[in-house]
């Protein structure tokens, strides 16, 4: 019941997003690039590019993303909801560019209308010229929704903790 009733809540934020263009003024934005080694080989780096792919440092997070079948195709218009105690914060985002050649696979998003924060995320997979695999995660935002402006540094620190799970997810404890 309260699983339908999210799904619901994200099929009517998804389609009012569907149209909505992200923020294009990146002054003043806190940017930051973390980078982990996953391990090394071509099968890692396999393994690694699907997991980025399918969005597990994501669902890692605890992050619902809907439509749960989603793929990351630029232009595509997904949900992201995060559980805040008894509530959902809902953060609408299209996905600006995906990256899936040999030895180098993700994608970035933009936050729409409707996220707490305006800017850009990248989650990015690729090998060394020596096999190293590495995942990096980078952003550039600032805080939109009014609750996030209050919050600044609670948002900071969520934004940091979920930074580490993505992290995480991906890289693990080298492969």
């Amino acid at each position: 019941m309260v699983r339908s009733r999210l799904v619901t809540r994200l099929d009517r934020v998804l389609a009012r997003a569907a149209t909505a263009r992200p923020a294009a003024d990146s002054a003043r934005w806190h940017a930051f690039e973390h980078r982990v080694r996953v391990g090394s080989g071509p099968a890692t780096f396999a393994e690694a590019r699907a997991e980025v792919l399918a969005w597990r440092m994501q669902r890692a997070a605890g992050i619902v993303v809907h439509p749960a079948d989603a793929v990351p195709v630029a232009g595509a218009t997904i949900v992201l909801a995060l559980p805040i105690g008894p509530t959902w914060i809902t953060a609408p985002c299209r996905v600006a560019d995906v990256v899936d050649e040999p030895g180098r696979a993700g994608f970035t998003y933009a936050a729409l209308p409707g996220h707490p924060e305006e800017g850009v995320e990248t989650f990015l997979v690729e090998t060394d010229t020596d096999g190293t695999v590495w995942f990096t995660v980078a952003a550039s935002s600032r805080p939109a929704a009014w609750y996030a402006r209050l919050g600044a540094p609670v948002a900071r620190l969520i934004q940091r903790r979920t930074t580490r799970t993505y992290l995480a997810a991906i890289g693990g404890n080298d492969r």
